[in-house]
């Protein structure tokens, strides 16, 4: 039902979004999947606050383009023109990490993710204490069920806007992969 009523406040935003005046008014649309407050109630939608601006515009180009896909984002993208683009992403970077509240992985967990980051050399891109820079993601922090869900597609190939990432990914276990995602969550 929530879903429901999120998708609705979007459509109906999507239109709003050409006459809202200021990025703070068409960032609001933003919220009914991201969440008011930064923190997205469904934990397959990624935090944005606090994200890196190039990244953010980056999948923002993505999903118009089609080389990422997402039935809200995919329709959301279409109508925003380059410069709004490039707005909301240093909006969105300028806002505070709220962060997941995920609790630290086990030890079970952190020692198997650690084996994967090591052998995908995660922090060589994501950087020494996964905050990413620039064109990439902070990890540290995020949902852990858009962590899976995001490395579940990389390594299907279904999300193709990051094809290192789909070759990386595909040397990594399915165990691997959702105790990194209980790991970065936690950090």
């Amino acid at each position: 039902m929530m879903l429901r009523f999120a998708f609705a406040v979007m459509v109906v935003g999507i239109s709003a979004t050409a006459y809202a005046e200021s990025i703070e008014e068409k960032a609001v649309i933003c919220g009914a999947c991201h969440g008011v407050n930064g923190i997205p109630e469904d934990k397959s939608v990624p935090i944005i606050w606090g994200q890196n601006s190039g990244y953010l515009y980056l999948q923002f180009r993505d999903f118009q383009k089609g080389a990422r896909k997402d039935e809200r984002m995919s329709a959301v993208a279409q109508n925003v023109v380059k410069q709004d683009a490039l707005a909301l992403a240093e909006y969105f970077a300028a806002k505070p990490w709220p962060g997941s509240g995920a609790p630290a992985a086990s030890k079970v967990e952190a020692d198997t993710a650690n084996v994967a980051i090591k052998s995908v050399v995660c922090q060589s891109c994501h950087l020494e204490q996964f905050e990413g820079n620039s064109s990439v993601p902070r990890l540290a922090g995020q949902h852990k069920d858009y962590l899976l869900k995001t490395m579940t597609e990389f390594q299907a190939r279904t999300r193709a806007n990051n094809p290192g990432m789909s070759d990386l990914m595909n040397t990594v276990t399915p165990e691997q992969m959702t105790a990194l995602a209980a790991y970065l969550s936690g950090l």
